[in-house]
């Protein structure tokens, strides 16, 4: 049976938009590929990160994988990319977070879904608020809307135009 999953990918090493297109690809050997969002520049979040604003996308998929077994694909994809962990949230070339896992609810010391810090993310719920408006929080009951027009997170997200 497959199971509707959102990611939320971003980085803000090297070329950014190379990266999450790469991403996209690599998830989709792996995984069904169903939508994704437009791309969105945003500020750093979580005040580590030193090398610029991040490029942000939410995407959507589909999968018979469970929880854990799509993380170890994650964790591969971003280390083929180039991802190394040195300082928690600081820079990346991307990162792949699963925010959702159809409506399941996991608490584990490798994984927690959904995602725990996704209603305190602007560059996380705009994305997410262009595709999947009315998806509800398992956890919270809350929109996506919703949880986008209480969010606290006062970063700039503004949609992401190539440079020519």
């Amino acid at each position: 049976m497959q199971t509707e999953v959102v990611l939320g990918i971003g980085g803000n090493k090297g070329d950014r938009a190379d990266f999450l297109l790469k991403t996209i690809e690599a998830l989709s050997q792996q995984v069904t590929l169903i939508g994704y969002s437009q791309i969105y520049e945003t500020e750093v979040w979580g005040g580590v990160a030193k090398m610029g604003n991040f490029l942000n996308q939410v995407v959507c998929i589909q999968t018979h994988l469970n929880p854990n077994r799509l993380l170890e694909v994650i964790q591969v994809i971003e280390a083929q990319l180039g991802r190394t962990r040195e300082q928690h949230w600081g820079d990346r070339t991307i990162d792949i977070d699963i925010l959702y896992f159809g409506e399941q609810v996991w608490d584990t010391p490798s994984l927690r879904i959904p995602h725990p810090y996704l209603e305190q993310r602007r560059f996380v719920l705009q994305p997410l608020a262009e595709i999947l408006p009315e998806k509800k929080h398992p956890i919270l009951g809350k929109t996506t809307l919703e949880l986008l027009n209480e969010c606290n997170d006062l970063g700039q997200v503004s949609f992401w135009r190539q440079e020519k």
